[in-house]
C-alpha cells in the first residue's frame, strides 16, 4: 500500500537545523572539551545539548564528563545533570547572543563546589556535516590482519565497555602481558563512546591465544592487533624451516646470528642478550671504543632492540624480525677513579655513521630473507 506524501510545510515555516559549537573557552581553566549541540528554527534555537569532557582533578589526567539538556528561554540556557563517573551535581546557566558571525556566552557552570565563570566571545559554529567530518573514529585495531604489515604482532588493543574495563585491568594481574600505562586514562573519546581501548605488549606467539580469550570477555566490543614497535623499513622475512625448535621460534640460534650480525655491523663485541618473555622483545648490548677523544679510553654501550614473530597470525612457514634504531651512551670505564659525563644527545648533530651501517641489509643477507618495498607495499 502506498503511503500519502507527506504534508508540505506551512508556507514561511524555517525548517529546522542542527549546528555545533567545539569549544568555549575558559571552562575549567582552558582545559575543557565542549560540544554545544543547538537544534534551530532560523534563527531561533528550540533545544540545547551541553556535554563537557574536563579533567576530574586539577592538573590530573583522569577525566570526567556531563551531558545536559538544557532549557531555551529566549537567550538563556538553563539545566541540571549529574557528571558520569563521580557522580557529582552539575548545574548550567548561559546566555547566548548573536554578534555578527558569531555568538557570545556568559554565565556559570557549577560542579560539585567548584563554580566557573564563562566570558566566551567570537564563538563559530558547524554544521553537522562539518561537525562529523571532524570526528576520529578509526582505533586501528585488526581482529584478523593478513599479515604483520599494517599491524605490529607484538601490539594487542582491546576495546571494552568502560564498566567494564576495570575488572577486565584486574584480571591481567600475574599474566605474562605489558600494560601501557597512558591506555589506562579514559579520554574525551572514550567517555562519549562508551568504550575504551586498552593497549598491550605481549609475546608475538602468544597473542592469538590472548586475543581469543579478550573475545570473549564480558563488554569486550573488538580485540586484535594494532600498530606498534615493527617498523617495516627494519624488518625482513626468511623462512621459518631453519630457525625453529618445533612449533617454537628457535630463540637461541636467532638471538646468537642476529647478535654475531650486529657485531659486525656495529664494529662492536657483544655484551650481553636478554629476552623479555612478557613481550617477546630482545634487548642486545653491544661495547666500542668511543671515538670522541680515544686517549681517554671512554666506551660507548649500543642497544638494539628486536623482534622476531610468525609474518602473520595462524599457520605460516615465514618468520619477520625487525630491529630497533640503536641506542648509544658513553661512559667511563677505565681502571681507577673515572669520569662523571653527562651524555645529552645533541638532536642537531647527525648520527655517528657507526650507529647502524647497513645493519638491516646485513640482516637481510644473513637470513636470506626479503626486504619490504614501500612504494609498491611488497616484499621483495
Amino acid at each position: 500500500m502506498m503511503k500519502a506524501p507527506a504534508a508540505p510545510a506551512a508556507k514561511g515555516t524555517a525548517s529546522s537545523e542542527t549546528r555545533y559549537f567545539t569549544s568555549i573557552d575558559g571552562l575549567m581553566d582552558g582545559n575543557a572539551d565542549v560540544v554545544l549541540r543547538e537544534t534551530r528554527q532560523g534563527k531561533n534555537v528550540t533545544a540545547a545539548t551541553l556535554d563537557v569532557c574536563y579533567p576530574a582533578e586539577k592538573g590530573s589526567e583522569r577525566r570526567d564528563r556531563f551531558v545536559a539538556d538544557l532549557t531555551v528561554n529566549g537567550n538563556a540556557l538553563t539545566g541540571a545533570t549529574q557528571s558520569q563517573i563521580d557522580k557529582l551535581p552539575v548545574t548550567v546557566k548561559l546566555t547566548r547572543r548573536p554578534t555578527g558571525d558569531s555568538f557570545e556566552f556568559k554565565g556559570q557552570i557549577t560542579v560539585g563546589q567548584t563554580t566557573t565563570s564563562v566570558t566566551s566571545t567570537d564563538n563559530s559554529d558547524q554544521s553537522e556535516k562539518e561537525f562529523r567530518d571532524n570526528q576520529t573514529a578509526d582505533d586501528n585495531i585488526m581482529a584478523a590482519p593478513k599479515d604483520f604489515t599494517e599491524v605490529s604482532p607484538e601490539a594487542v588493543a582491546v576495546k571494552i565497555k568502560i564498566e567494564a574495563a576495570l575488572d577486565f585491568v584486574r584480571t591481567l594481574r600475574g599474566q605474562q602481558v605489558e600494560l601501557s600505562l597512558a591506555s589506562l586514562n579514559v579520554s574525551c573519546d572514550a567517555l562519549r563512546a562508551g568504550e575504551q581501548v586498552i593497549n598491550l605488549n605481549i609475546d608475538p606467539e602468544r597473542a592469538a591465544a590472548f586475543i581469543a580469550r579478550a573475545k570473549a570477555y564480558p563488554g569486550v566490543v573488538n580485540a586484535g592487533w594494532t600498530s606498534g614497535s615493527v617498523d617495516m623499513e627494519r624488518t625482513v622475512r626468511f623462512n621459518a624451516a631453519e630457525w625453529r625448535d618445533g612449533d617454537k621460534i628457535a630463540r637461541d640460534k636467532v638471538a646468537a646470528t642476529l647478535s654475531g650480525v650486529l657485531a659486525k655491523s656495529l664494529s662492536a663485541k657483544p655484551a650481553g642478550v636478554k629476552w623479555d618473555d612478557e613481550t617477546g622483545r630482545i634487548k642486545l648490548s653491544f661495547k666500542r671504543p668511543s671515538q670522541v677523544v680515544p686517549a681517554l679510553e671512554l666506551t660507548e654501550t649500543v642497544e638494539v632492540g628486536a623482534i622476531v614473530s610468525p609474518d602473520k597470525p595462524g599457520a605460516t612457514d615465514k618468520l619477520i624480525l625487525w630491529i630497533s634504531t640503536p641506542s648509544v651512551a658513553t661512559t667511563d670505564e677505565a681502571s681507577g677513579a673515572k669520569l662523571n659525563l653527562a651524555d645529552i644527545a645533541n638532536t642537531d648533530e647527525e648520527s655517528d655513521p657507526r650507529d647502524d651501517n647497513g645493519a638491516v641489509a646485513a640482516l637481510a643477507a644473513e637470513f636470506k630473507a626479503q626486504r619490504w618495498d614501500s612504494d609498491k607495499s611488497v616484499w621483495k
